[in-house]
């Protein structure tokens, strides 16, 4: 497909199937194509429509949220070596000191009950100039914190605030606030053809966050400031993500129902052009194009209001879709891969390798981000794979796309994440060369990407309404589940060995979780199905169509 720019704009005939995650793609003469397949969704005859923007426009925007998500991943889990150090400067026990770490977590998923439903109701952008100003004052704070309890309210404020930076996807893109805002702006301006890779860029950069430990232990030598000066950098890039937010980062929020506005009321002549209107396909002889905003209009604080949003009806409904199965999955995957990757794993080996037989310095003692970075480098070649093997398979069943198509690339993870567990675990509880831990996590979250990119892709694409009240439901339940698995992970390794909790427990609950995959593969659309018969289909009637309009 020729790269779509701000001057033409694209046509298309795609439509959403009755039953969720089923799109029909084949290619009308006039539409334009991705992968050989017609554009999803349909975008309005309007250069403002963010679907319409140039791709360099839509990249710096993606850019900006990515870095904000691997900014606030950082400022989550980074201080994991400065543990022990907490711990002896507070005169509280290394588990307490863990807290600093676990409730900011848990913070950060929960902010998406005010977040959340308040982007959708005033606009994306007001909100994230918003977080991001919540986020830098909560990082200057805990750079001049002199108590646990002064700390970890600074902590909890700037992990609230970053939350919408984690999931953001919403039904014309995708969004975290499963991770909300950047997953919601994806949505917003990308199509259904590109998501699965966008995710995976976004997914690379909130993941990496992880590798912030590494600098973080080294900072500690840093002109005195000790772990203080890892909250001073943060609040530096903070500081200038707002600045690049501000000028850079235009309202996304669109509502494409009322976008076409007839030039007359319609004769006979022109009721196939407003029928066209209806179904997606615009006439321009019946419809005025208004002009493109100017670059002083994109930096209005202002986003789209839109009064139809019930904010505490969406925060409420929200707790439904643990009831849905492809939701579900998806906040056990990031709950699971997160409460072992970011914490486990983040809390262990710092003491790990700091005792005999290892003996490492403290400095060192983050170092294991370079496990990360492996696991999630040798994932990246594999970003745009789901969206291939779903484009093929869409050509294959005669242009119509089920959202399952995509999830054949993570068998291979399914097994190879448990397996980097099991390895980890062993080696803790033996004494094994040190290399061992680092093999074992480059396994795990080599594994991890392809869960955190493809089961939010797949569950997106299967529950189109709603979209955003489902990333409400993924955001709570990952970070209440990731905060069960470390809150007290030091005193189970202590107590029953790290063969018994990590290699066991931990490895099978996440080998029970990734064995899901079979099951939706081969029944996910009748499950979909099912699910739009049961009373909660009914309860979403409203907005059943909310992919479509917004």
């Amino acid at each position: 497909m020729a790269a779509p720019d701000e001057h033409r704009l694209v046509h298309s005939h795609a439509r959403e199937a009755e039953i969720p995650g089923t799109v029909d793609l084949k290619v009308t003469e006039g539409d334009d194509t991705g992968y050989g397949q017609a554009l999803f969704p349909v975008p309005a005859e309007d250069p403002n429509d963010p679907l319409h923007w140039s791709n360099f426009k839509k990249t710096v925007i993606l850019i900006i949220c990515s870095f904000y998500s691997f900014l606030a991943n950082a400022a989550l889990v980074g201080p994991s070596p400065y543990i022990d150090i907490w711990a002896a400067e507070f005169a509280i026990t290394p588990t307490v000191a863990s807290a600093l770490i676990s409730y900011p977590n848990l913070a950060f998923g929960f902010g998406s009950l005010v977040f959340v439903p308040l982007y959708l109701k005033i606009g994306r952008r007001p909100v994230m100039l918003l977080s991001l100003v919540t986020f830098c004052a909560g990082l200057i704070g805990a750079s001049r914190c002199t108590t646990y309890d002064g700390l970890m309210a600074a902590r909890v404020i700037h992990g609230f605030g970053s939350c919408k930076s984690l999931f953001g996807f919403e039904d014309d893109m995708l969004t975290h606030t499963l991770e909300a805002l950047p997953v919601q702006l994806v949505n917003d301006i990308f199509f259904l053809h590109e998501r699965g890779e966008r995710i995976g860029y976004y997914t690379v950069c909130l993941c990496l966050g992880t590798f912030a430990a590494l600098p973080a232990g080294y900072m500690l030598s840093g002109g005195g400031y000790s772990w203080r000066l890892f909250f001073y950098v943060e609040f530096a890039f903070g500081m200038a993500l707002l600045v690049l937010a501000f000028f850079f980062v235009e309202e996304t929020s669109y509502d494409r129902n009322s976008a076409t506005v007839t030039s007359s009321p319609p004769n006979e002549s022109e009721k196939v052009g407003t029928e066209e209107v209806e179904q997606g396909t615009l006439s321009s002889s019946t419809v005025t194009t208004p002009p493109r905003k100017t670059f002083a209009q994109t930096l209005s604080l202002w986003g789209r209001i839109d009064p139809d949003v019930p904010v505490f009806t969406m925060a409420v409904r929200s707790f439904t879709y643990f009831l849905v199965p492809q939701s579900l999955w998806v906040i056990a995957s990031f709950g699971i891969n997160i409460g072992l990757l970011a914490l486990a794993y983040s809390y262990t080996f710092p003491i790990l390798i700091v005792s005999p037989p290892y003996n490492w310095s403290v400095t060192n003692s983050g170092l294991f981000a370079i496990a990360a970075l492996v696991g999630y480098g040798l994932a990246v070649p594999f970003t745009s794979s789901s969206d291939r093997l779903a484009a093929y398979l869409t050509k294959r069943n005669n242009g119509i796309r089920e959202a399952e198509m995509r999830l054949g690339v993570m068998l291979p993870a399914m097994l190879i994440g448990p397996a980097g567990i099991v390895l980890y675990g062993l080696a803790a509880e033996r004494g094994l060369h040190w290399v061992c831990f680092f093999i074992g996590g480059a396994m795990s979250y080599w594994a991890a990407y392809f869960y955190f990119s493809f089961t939010l892709a797949y569950a997106v694409d299967s529950y189109h309404a709603n979209t955003s009240e489902m990333l409400i439901a993924m955001n709570l339940g990952k970070q209440a589940i990731s905060f069960g698995f470390g809150l007290e992970v030091l005193t189970w390794v202590k107590e029953s060995g790290y063969a018994v909790v990590m290699s066991g427990i931990f490895g099978g609950v996440l080998l029970a979780n990734n064995l899901a995959l079979l099951v939706f593969m081969l029944w996910g659309k009748k499950i979909h199905q099912f699910m739009t018969e049961t009373w909660l289909a009914r309860l979403h009637s409203r907005s059943v169509r909310e992919f479509v309009n917004h």
